[in-house]
């Protein structure tokens, strides 16, 4: 009988605890039992995931100046998509022997610094119309997405998925006419919407679902004609809201902040499972048996799994990003489509099968240290074998990982089983998503061994100041575009771009006072968030429960029973 087991993390000496159906799955997948809690797992992987930052730099083969996430003065080959996915080099020419003499992740990060890597996570359709996005595809018209699939004429957010027309937004699915809004699925024509479901014509709504024509509400389910939830006639309803201009910045500012002060009298959903099954964590949908799990769709018998959206996903522990029919992989970060028994991986998949300690690596099977091998079959740090002779290195490989670990900065031991050292990322720390979730200040990163990078001076001059802006929408001259605007957050300049007036003007909306990644960081730090679970408990029956909510952000909070029975 298998029992469960407290181990004390090697990284933060907190204890954390292994159960009987984990120890399950390390044996289905043959691989140790993990020395790091979850939490320094996912802030490990999270290290190496660069997804918000951009800069110039050349493309290491056709010279040409190109966007990409690395810095020009990190020290690595970078190709632009265009050259990256092109035949136009051989990955394998980079191969190696095993050395047994130094440590496996010595050698690998010597590939790491040579092997040319994708300075963009993109596939080729998307780069004509919509070069300057990140770990995104299938995308038209749009700029400054980042992870994002099949979106059109869309701008400025993150976890796009099926979207037209969407703005200023942050995990919307499958919606279209958005703005300012988060946590939408199957929306139309809907502004400040926070988790908002299958609604038409709606402003300023939080945890409502199946609406139109609703105004400045919370908790409302299949209604129409509602303000400040207060039920009006289908013409007092019009005739209520000709009095809130949302073209005039001034009031915009106003109804969103009168409408956000509203909610805080009615109690927030605690957490959403929708048509889900013996789960926990939170945003989870069409999942079952999943635990600890958060922004997942279509998933089930996974166990910490996040943002994988794109189902199905089966049988999965510790993966952070992407999905599309993924199953048996564990400890691997952006990795997925029809891809399997991936452990220890980034940025890697697309039919791939059997692959540990990869990077940038798709299609193909049996890879072990790769790094931006395509479709390369028994292959060791890019160099190929027989299928016999790979099958003994990799079994002499591993157990060269357990008797001579790589020992990182602070002492820590990474043997087999544990994904790369986070100082190893060839992102600074404060690059990475680790950041937003995990802060550190520059000299904690820099003492635990983390990369750094200072913020770069802007040389640049602002042409406009946020105060002669207009006002109003329909006062913003077509000359608007060549203006160079002084962010009112972080104070460096930024432009607005023709789509994005277009649709401003289309949706009777002013324009913004932030610079773009102000205000993608607003809505990200606030995603975060939710990614935390707390105990609270419940103001009507006393009942204990989880829920992402702090109390000074929900002053009342409900159990999920005693919530329902509230609803409008």
């Amino acid at each position: 009988m298998i029992l469960s087991e407290q181990r004390i993390c090697q990284n933060c000496k907190n204890p954390f605890t292994i159960e009987p159906e984990d120890f399950v799955f390390y044996k289905k997948i043959q691989v140790p039992a993990p020395t790091f809690c979850p939490e320094c797992r996912l802030q490990r992987r999270l290290a190496f995931h660069n997804l918000l930052n951009l800069y110039k730099r050349p493309c290491d083969l056709c010279k040409k100046d190109t966007i990409s996430m690395y810095p020009p003065e990190a020290p690595y080959t970078v190709y632009c998509p265009l050259c990256w996915w092109s035949d136009n080099w051989d990955p394998f020419s980079y191969g190696r022997a095993y050395d047994f003499s130094r440590p496996f992740f010595g050698q690998f990060n010597d590939l790491l610094h040579v092997a040319p890597l994708l300075g963009l996570s993109m596939d080729i359709p998307t780069l004509p119309t919509s070069p300057y996005c990140n770990f995104a595809g299938h995308l038209k018209n749009c700029y400054l997405v980042f992870w994002g699939d099949y979106n059109e004429d869309s701008g400025y957010g993150f976890f796009f998925v099926h979207n037209k027309s969407v703005f200023d937004c942050a995990l919307t699915r499958t919606s279209e006419l958005l703005y300012d809004s988060q946590h939408c699925f199957k929306d139309y024509h809907g502004v400040g919407l926070d988790q908002v479901t299958e609604s038409l014509d709606c402003f300023f709504l939080r945890d409502c679902v199946n609406c139109k024509n609703c105004f400045a509400s919370a908790n409302l389910r299949n209604k129409q004609y509602y303000i400040f939830n207060k039920q009006y006639s289908k013409e007092e309803y019009f005739e209520e809201i000709k009095k809130y201009d949302l073209g005039s910045y001034a009031a915009y500012r106003d109804i969103k902040n009168r409408a956000e002060e509203h909610w805080r009298d009615f109690p927030p959903e605690p957490w959403r499972h929708e048509k889900s099954i013996n789960v926990t964590g939170n945003y989870i949908h069409e999942s079952r048996n999943c635990r600890e799990c958060f922004e997942v769709v279509g998933a089930e018998n996974s166990r910490h799994v996040m943002m994988v959206t794109d189902p199905p996903i089966k049988d999965s522990y510790d993966i952070s990003g992407w999905g599309n029919n993924l199953e048996l992989s564990y400890d691997s970060g952006v990795v997925g489509e029809g891809s399997s028994r991936l452990r220890f991986c980034h940025d890697s998949g697309i039919e791939l099968y059997d692959a540990e300690y990869c990077k940038q690596v798709f299609g193909g099977s049996h890879q072990f240290g790769c790094v931006s091998a395509k479709k390369g079959t028994y292959c060791v740090l890019n160099k190929k074998y027989p299928k016999e002779d790979f099958e003994n290195l990799r079994t002499k490989i591993v157990q060269h990982m357990n008797d001579m670990p790589y020992i990182d900065p602070r002492g820590t031991m990474y043997r087999y089983g544990e994904f790369f050292p986070a100082d190893l990322s060839p992102s600074a720390y404060n690059e990475t998503l680790a950041q937003k979730f995990f802060p550190l200040a520059k000299k904690e990163a820099l003492a635990k061994g983390y990369g750094w990078r200072d913020e770069e001076v802007k040389t640049h001059t602002s042409t406009m100041q946020i105060e002669n802006l207009p006002d109003h929408i329909k006062d913003a001259p077509d000359s608007i575009v060549n203006e160079i605007i002084c962010c009112a957050a972080c104070g460096k300049g930024y432009k607005i771009v023709p789509i994005e007036l277009a649709f401003l003007r289309r949706m009777h909306l002013p324009l913004p006072r932030e610079c773009p990644f102000c205000r993608i960081g607003a809505k990200f730090d606030r995603w975060v968030k939710k990614k935390r679970m707390l105990l609270r408990t419940c103001d009507k029956c006393g009942d204990t429960f989880s829920t992402p909510y702090e109390a000074k952000e929900a002053p009342s909070i409900f159990c999920k029973k005693c919530w329902q029975e509230q609803l409008v």
